[in-house]
């Protein structure tokens, strides 16, 4: 059996399957993403209507309040008014996850007090682009600000000059290697006279101004962080512009150069196994989520470098034909992590048929031209 007619056979197996037990998001997807479905059809208008009608969904409406953000705990809140306060603390954490699902749930900007959340995220903005936070005042984080062009990106904001010089800021910061880093910590963090500080103390330092002059062209020679990269590609895929650019392909040919490899910052994931740990949300960055990224952004069967990664992925497929976390099964996020898996698999197949696939295919199914 060649690798295409076992990613045909799965794909079909599964697909079917899940179909079965998947939640109206789960489904949707499924439907649309995998199993070729028009927009228009029955079956996905019905399904879609029951994702309106989605608990979980309802839920994040009901609670998301006029300011657009939802409540903290407690502890959360004591720590945050304690501390610099909103964007730093977990009220912005809050939003971005919050929003991601809302997303996932097929929900618009024109939805309960969504457009206040984006608007609050968007109020944070700095002059130069960069959205502050959740922590390291005074440090920058390119990941967090590709999780949250993301979300913006989901939710239509693609020509809100807001969003396009929040894109023009991650687009500068990305470095030689096609990678980005966090600046400051991965980075300056390693000269001698600062890497036996602990990280709060050099973070406070850094928040202080008493280090030294920063010219991140010092620091080239640093290898960029595989999660912080591939944070930042996620949130970039999200426009169909910004997925055909070098720098969106630049920064996916980072990723797929160290597949498998350590990661050589500790600040996230430094150990190799994070790769082939299914997890879910993707902003959780693991193998699954790199190789849903890459292939959206046309990597596919002509590039050596996929062919290993995709049979690791059918490899992590259970007897009874679906993939789950790692760290414990859970219903739910088990059909997330099915569906992407499929997605994955059956974009891989259509580069091997030499069909169109990922962002290009998505584009001819709505009707927009590919330029």
């Amino acid at each position: 059996m060649t690798l295409l007619d076992e990613i045909t056979r799965v794909v079909d197996e599964s697909s079917h399957k899940l179909l079965q037990r998947a939640c109206p998001p789960v489904r949707y997807y499924l439907l649309t993403d995998v199993m070729g479905r028009d927009y228009d059809d029955v079956l996905v208008t019905r399904t879609l209507e029951e994702c309106r009608k989605y608990r979980p969904r309802i839920k994040l409406l009901d609670t998301l309040r006029e300011d657009g953000t939802w409540p903290i705990s407690k502890q959360r809140r004591k720590a945050e008014d304690e501390g610099d306060g909103p964007p730093y603390g977990w009220t912005y954490i809050t939003i971005l996850r919050n929003l991601y699902d809302l997303g996932e749930y097929q929900t618009t900007k024109e939805e309960g007090h969504v457009e206040a959340a984006l608007e609050r995220i968007l109020s944070w903005q700095r002059k130069d682009g960069h959205i502050p936070g959740p922590w390291g005042k005074g440090i920058p984080l390119p990941h967090y600000n590709g999780f949250a062009l993301r979300n913006l990106l989901k939710f239509g904001l693609d020509k809100d000059p807001r969003i396009q010089n929040l894109t023009r800021w991650l687009l500068s910061t990305q470095r030689s290697d096609g990678g980005w880093l966090l600046p400051y910590l991965e980075d300056m963090k390693y000269l001698p006279e600062y890497k036996s500080l602990r990280q709060e103390k050099f973070m406070e330092m850094v928040k202080d101004g008493k280090t030294i002059k920063y010219d991140p062209d010092d620091y080239k020679e640093v290898p960029s962080c595989i999660w912080t990269t591939m944070m930042v590609v996620r949130g970039l895929a999200h426009s169909y512009k910004l997925a055909s650019s070098k720098e969106a392909k630049r920064g996916a040919n980072f990723i797929l150069d160290r597949f498998f490899k350590p990661n050589y910052h500790s600040v996230f994931y430094r150990s190799a196994s994070n790769w082939t740990k299914m997890k879910f949300p993707t902003y959780f960055g693991s193998g699954l989520c790199a190789l849903d990224i890459v292939t959206w952004l046309d990597f596919g069967a002509n590039d050596p470098r996929m062919e290993r990664p995709i049979k690791w992925l059918l490899s992590m497929r259970t007897n009874e034909g679906f993939w789950g976390q790692s760290e414990r099964p859970h219903a739910e996020k088990d059909q997330w992590i099915t569906e992407i898996a499929l997605s994955i698999l059956n974009r891989y197949g259509e580069s091997i048929r030499g069909e169109t696939y990922g962002w290009r295919a998505q584009m001819a199914k709505k009707g927009l031209k590919v330029c």
